[in-house]
């Protein structure tokens, strides 16, 4: 006899509220008003993001990014993950992050 999964309570404990200030944190990280204020993360935070925009298009994203950003990045990632678990596909468009992603997008993938 198999059990059926249990649900985690990390996952059920994330909310809506908890991952649209993840992206935002995120975003104001890989987004910094002017390009010479990127850190080593940025790049690796549109990876993150561009890949849940869409993977197809945009890339992929290695977990081993997850290592080799600060904790606190890698555990706002893990809150829009944790949320993508529990709930039918959402993107950050829901959090009114559309244009930002566009812009996500422009600085990190748009062709030279």
């Amino acid at each position: 006899m198999t059990d059926s999964p249990q649900r985690r309570p990390v996952i059920r404990a994330v909310s809506f509220d908890d991952v649209g200030a993840a992206i935002g944190r995120l975003l104001e990280i890989a987004l910094p008003p002017t390009r010479p204020a990127e850190t080593g993360a940025s790049s690796k935070i549109a990876d993150f993001l561009l890949a849940w925009w869409d993977g197809l298009d945009c890339g992929h994203f290695p977990i081993l990014h997850l290592c080799n950003v600060d904790a606190i990045i890698a555990e706002d990632m893990l809150t829009i993950m944790a949320y993508l678990a529990q709930q039918s596909t959402v993107y950050a468009d829901a959090w009114g992050y559309n244009d930002a992603m566009g812009e996500l997008w422009e600085r990190y993938r748009a062709p030279a």
